[in-house]
């Protein structure tokens, strides 16, 4: 089979030029597309987690709640009810504390979102545009 396309060598400079304005401008689209369709997906991944942390979160408070009147009465029977419930506060915020340490350390680990893959590959076809450019001059 024979292509009736002439080989680039016998192509008019004209012809060469926007044919490489058409291929960028359809490059530039396809990451664009693949920037877009990463966002997407992280960004449903991030709602999905952030949907379950709320979900556990109210859950989570109604066992505390439950929890700490359970500690409140125990401790109390050795003790006057409000030493004990202050005793129970105490430990509750020494454990919000180090909760809020470990949460702000890995929401830090997460940011900011970056399209990783289309940042890479359209490194790749500048890296690749530029050999051919400097192909084509010799």
């Amino acid at each position: 089979m024979e292509s009736h396309e002439p080989q680039l060598e016998e192509r008019p400079v004209p012809e060469l030029l926007r044919q490489l304005s058409d291929q960028t401008t359809t490059l530039v689209r396809q990451e664009i597309e693949l920037a877009k369709a990463e966002m997407t997906a992280k960004g449903k991944q991030v709602g999905v987690g952030a949907g379950a942390f709320g979900a556990a979160g109210l859950v989570g408070l109604y066992a505390v709640g439950a929890i700490t009147a359970c500690l409140i009465l125990a401790l109390s029977t050795a003790m006057a009810g409000w030493l004990a419930a202050l005793i129970v506060g105490v430990v509750y915020a020494a454990v919000a504390g180090v909760l809020a340490l470990v949460g702000k350390k890995k929401t830090q680990a997460g940011a900011p979102p970056v399209p990783e893959r289309a940042i890479s590959s359209t490194k790749e076809d500048v890296e690749w545009a530029k050999t051919r450019a400097k192909t084509a001059r010799q």
